[in-house]
């Protein structure tokens, strides 16, 4: 079939990877000059399956409320988003139930230890180097009350799927030496052996790279202005430059796959959730970063991710709508989190190289992603994935092929259908 998947991001570049690999003819439409400009720029670059719980856990709405207006809140709503959020808002808190809350996260994991499985054999057969690290993240713990809780939480979810090793303050500076300065307030940690980091960015251009030597065309700097149908079936999609044909279209934009779906499917509740990160690069060149593997700080709400010699630091949540500025009070936030945790490197990675972003997670009202057909037949979407898009983008990419292909997944599509929300 001739499919076009619309942006090349994570989700799209995966995509359009596997779409062909499975023999169809392929063209990668993305709006901006280069891959991944979006949310996949400079995100917390991990694989986490051990991260799968959506953010509207039991309780959100009354963490909302006590951390409104705090700059250092780890989720922030902005009233000035609350009208353009409000349709959205309500399905997010009707998913906080305890009952649909866990019947969310056990559909996040279970596609994201599928989608995290197949990375070997993806890096294996397109020989891809973006720096993937494969011992596995750290989640850090400042009392005894947090790692607890932290720890039956874990041990609530299948083991099959997510492994974790309990570390006392020892095994954590054992496992991590460059948390040993502040072994006296570590309470404990949990390691997550599955789990894997690299440079999410140069992973999405040197996939976009594989699929264009196994046929696939990449089209940069080309946008649309609306899909082609004759109502029961896609046609293709209107670019700047004419119309271009196509049996199959796949939506994979991100927060602008709603704009784009309009008019030829049912609304998606798929809304922008602001995240911060900056990457600390010392100027003396050839040195590594002062992590081997990313650390998430459980009571400072955000990770470091070592990256060659930078240091990746990520985290916060803000609801603001579509809005990417930076507000330079969530970024001190981040650089503090540099000082709690690496306090004998803090002044070197902060008097280098200081490269601050923000990008919008499209983050679906449920906490899951919709991928699969919706509205006329041959097109399909592929986005609503927030905080787990790399996490996710590898398996979601085979599961819409399945899908396309007319094949029998391995994972349930139902748990991931769009129509979910009809």
């Amino acid at each position: 079939m001739r499919i076009i998947v619309v942006g090349a991001g994570l989700i799209g570049a995966t995509t359009a990877y596997h779409l062909v690999r499975r023999g169809h003819e392929v063209s990668l439409l993305e709006r901006h000059a280069a891959p991944a400009l979006g949310a996949s720029h400079a995100n917390g670059c991990m694989l986490t399956p051990s991260m799968a719980d959506p953010w509207n856990a039991p309780g959100v709405w009354r963490d909302l409320l006590r951390w409104a207006g705090r700059a250092d809140a780890p989720m922030l709503l902005r009233w000035r988003a609350i009208p353009g959020l409000a349709g959205w808002g309500l399905r997010f808190l009707a998913n906080s139930s305890s009952a649909r809350f866990h019947a969310n996260t056990a559909r996040n994991l279970r596609l994201a230890a599928y989608s995290v499985a197949g990375m070997a054999a993806l890096r294996g057969a397109e020989q891809l180097d973006y720096g993937a690290g494969t011992l596995g993240t750290l989640k850090l713990y400042r009392n005894q009350r947090a790692f607890d809780a932290g720890l039956l939480k874990v041990k609530a979810l299948p083991a099959e799927l997510v492994e974790v090793r309990p570390l006392d303050a020892a095994g954590v500076v054992a496992l991590e030496p460059g948390l040993a300065d502040i072994s006296d307030r570590i309470a404990g940690g949990l390691h997550f052996p599955r789990d894997e980091w690299g440079d999410a960015r140069r992973f999405t251009e040197l996939l976009c790279a594989a699929a264009e030597r196994r046929g696939a065309r990449l089209l940069l700097g080309t946008g649309i202005l609306g899909l082609e149908s004759d109502g029961s079936r896609v046609q293709g999609v209107r670019t700047g430059g004419g119309i271009m044909a196509a049996d199959a279209v796949v939506v994979t934009a991100g927060v602008d796959a709603t704009h784009l779906l309009r008019g030829a499917a049912r609304r998606l509740p798929i809304a922008p959730v602001k995240g911060y990160s900056i990457t600390f690069t010392p100027h003396d060149g050839g040195m590594t970063a002062p992590l081997r593997l990313p650390v998430v700080d459980d009571g400072l709400h955000a990770a470091a991710t070592p990256l060659g010699a930078s240091l990746r630091v990520a985290g916060t949540a803000e609801f603001v709508g579509p809005d990417a500025t930076m507000a330079p009070e969530r970024l001190e936030n981040l650089k503090g989190l540099v000082r709690a945790m690496l306090p004998r490197h803090a002044d070197h990675l902060l008097a280098g190289r200081v490269d601050p972003w923000a990008g919008l997670r499209p983050m679906c009202a449920d906490g899951v992603p919709c991928i699969g057909p919706v509205g006329p037949l041959g097109l399909f979407v592929n986005a609503g994935h927030g905080h787990l898009g790399w996490t996710m983008a590898d398996g979601s990419a085979r599961l819409l092929a399945d899908l396309v292909d007319g094949r029998e997944p391995e994972l349930d599509a139902a748990d991931y259908s769009p129509r979910r929300f009809s």
